[in-house]
């Protein structure tokens, strides 16, 4: 007999709820049951066009509702470590947004916090969840392109104008680019280089006092190098490339994939030829994947996969990183 579904609440009405309403419907792991916000007509409305059940008028009164296990957190940045941890208080399972906090050290504390209170705790990164990921890992392992010798990944959008009215732009809010989506790139050379950095250099462009630019080498303790490039002045990008001995994987939607889901091997024949395999995974939905493995280490009573504390070794590289780009120098870890 199958297990009954997780039942969901949502804190907050944010736009960024639109990307996994879909995701909730689809799952059978799932059972989205109510939201909230700190407007009872907001909740109501959202909850009216979206087919939720239960609207509530405070992210309080959601997290004493005893039908709800496990909330989704999408709230600003600087509100992530505050109510997972009230989240936690009320015995309720987390999925919290990207970032899981501003930096390295609140996240620690938030994690050894939420598993005092015995609850679980996913960092809500999607990309690790799609089959794809396992497909590109596994074929690594085979030794398919060699050694890995280099990561180079990029993950910018043109937010026009950079409006200070957008919360990515408010550093009380936990606003800048790396925060927002070079946490994606540094997530992504962390996984497919399997080591952490020893020192870090980065250069970046700052508005209102966030970043809004910022590209960078890392600097590992064999001599590997990766590269990166992230926020808010360049056109749609979500690339990552792999670099082996032998061959090249380039990802071209390696944040956001499209229903093909591939990506490319690229082998070098002769001086200047190459020969290209593209390798599929389509029709996969890395939400719902995501949902359908938290709920897994829920009911198995186990850490999720992947575990929150690689959280904490992005942040540590992140806050590397931002501390480089404002002292000019290289910063080490």
């Amino acid at each position: 007999m199958s297990a009954s579904p997780l039942r969901w609440g949502i804190l907050g009405v944010a736009g960024i709820n639109q990307r996994l309403l879909p995701a909730f419907r689809a799952s059978t792991t799932a059972n989205l049951t109510a939201i909230a916000s700190r407007s009872m007509d907001k909740a109501a409305g959202a909850a009216k066009a979206d087919g939720i059940p239960k609207a509530y008028g405070s992210y309080d009164e959601l997290l004493r509702d005893p039908d709800i296990d496990a909330v989704y957190n999408p709230l600003p940045n600087h509100l992530h470590d505050e109510w997972t941890r009230k989240a936690a208080d009320a015995g309720k399972h987390i999925l919290c947004e990207k970032p899981l906090t501003c930096d390295a050290a609140s996240a620690e504390k938030l994690i050894a916090y939420t598993r005092s209170k015995g609850v679980r705790l996913m960092d809500g990164f999607m990309w690790p969840h799609h089959p794809r990921t396992h497909k590109l890992g596994k074929f690594l392992d085979s030794g398919a392109i060699g050694e890995v010798k280099k990561v180079n990944t990029a993950f910018t959008f043109n937010l026009e104008g950079l409006p200070t009215s957008n919360i990515r732009m408010q550093p009380q809010a936990g606003g800048g680019g790396l925060l927002d989506v070079g946490c994606y790139t540094t997530y992504g050379i962390r996984w497919w280089m399997r080591a952490e950095p020893v020192s870090v250099f980065a250069k970046a462009t700052f508005v209102n006092g966030v970043d809004v630019a910022m590209s960078g080498v890392w600097t590992f303790a064999d001599g590997r190098t990766a590269n990166f490039d992230c926020g808010f002045t360049h056109p749609l990008r979500t690339w990552l490339e792999i670099i082996g001995t032998e061959a090249c994987v380039r990802v071209p939607n390696m944040w956001i994939p499209d229903d093909r889901a591939a990506f490319e091997v690229h082998r070098q024949g002769g001086l200047f030829d190459q020969a290209v395999e593209v390798i599929d995974t389509p029709g996969e939905n890395q939400m719902v994947h995501m949902l359908d493995d938290f709920a897994a280490a829920v009911r198995e009573k186990r850490e999720p996969y992947p575990n929150p504390d690689e959280a904490v070794k992005s942040l540590k590289v992140m806050d590397a990183l931002i501390r480089s780009a404002k002292e000019g120098k290289e910063t080490v870890l």
